[in-house]
């Protein structure tokens, strides 16, 4: 991954979405040999001069302005989430953040927090940077996967959506969970733009996944907040839940993950049942 080239291509894939008709510009579809607005168009909504965007668009080293980073976001019809990866993006090498290398860690009062859960019967976890699996409760590891039994670099929520093909059969909508998981691997990858690990994750999926690569070339991008996923487990049969993504106070880059049903309903059932199956594991565990 090289920043300027992250840029330029998501440059071109926000402005080849837009369409003229949309913004009362002229001509047919088959007048235009390629989709999207013109650079000269887009740079005419920003308000910047064609050859400083197309010298923006091609990577070039410059150092655009707050000012023209906002323009452009405006007329490219940025979301919030697009927009902050735009800015993420443009930094200069200098201001961009240091590879962190040293491992993250979970404070001890979250892993107090995960076991309530448990005790609730809702499955949660902690992902962190590139998003690993740094914490995750007996309820989750039952639903999704005991990523503790894992080796400590397979502990990572992307690798297990893409590689561990019992992901496929547990997700029903597994294209739609596996395309968003690109796009939020695609924040990271504009907020560290030269961490080797994260460079290395994205090489490995690239090579062993021919969906991750295509995901990956759309350069779409995925802030992780809240929603529903079904899935279809081999002991409890089908379920839908609710999920919430939480940014933990002491460290803004682990995100804490729950999952809930409605209550008395069968989906909270199934939750209960996999919380108590999980609970007689770990008592027969620690009898051993």
């Amino acid at each position: 991954m090289t920043h300027n080239a992250d840029l330029k291509e998501f440059l071109r894939s926000r402005r080849a979405r837009l369409r003229p008709e949309e913004f009362g510009l002229g001509g047919t579809a088959g007048a235009r040999r390629v989709p999207g607005l013109r650079r000269e168009e887009l740079a005419a909504l920003a308000g910047v001069s064609v050859d400083y965007y197309v010298r923006l668009e091609q990577g070039r080293n410059l150092n655009p302005s707050e000012a023209v980073l906002d323009a452009l976001a405006r007329a490219l019809r940025l979301d919030d989430t697009e927009r902050a990866h735009l800015f993420d993006l443009a930094r200069p090498r200098e201001a961009r953040r240091r590879p962190q290398r040293r491992p993250q860690r979970v404070a001890p009062a979250t892993y107090q927090l995960l076991e309530t859960f448990d005790d609730a019967g809702a499955p949660a976890f902690i992902v962190g940077r590139r998003m690993d699996v740094l914490a995750i409760n007996h309820a989750a590891r039952a639903l999704i996967c005991d990523f503790n039994a894992l080796p400590a670099r397979e502990r990572n929520y992307a690798r297990f959506i893409f590689l561990d093909e019992n992901a496929r059969d547990l997700h029903p909508d597994w294209a739609v969970i596996a395309a968003e998981t690109v796009a939020t691997l695609r924040v990271d990858a504009g907020r560290h733009p030269d961490d080797p690990d994260l460079s290395a994750l994205v090489g490995e999926l690239s090579v062993r996944s021919e969906e991750f690569r295509r995901w990956w070339a759309d350069h779409q991008v995925l802030a992780r907040t809240s929603g529903t996923k079904r899935f279809h487990h081999p002991i409890v049969g089908r379920l839908t839940i609710t999920y919430q993504a939480l940014t933990l106070p002491d460290d803004a880059e682990q995100t804490l993950f729950v999952y809930t049903a409605p209550a008395g309903s069968p989906d909270q059932a199934a939750l209960r049942l996999l919380q108590a199956d999980a609970t007689w594991s770990r008592a027969s565990t620690a009898a051993g």
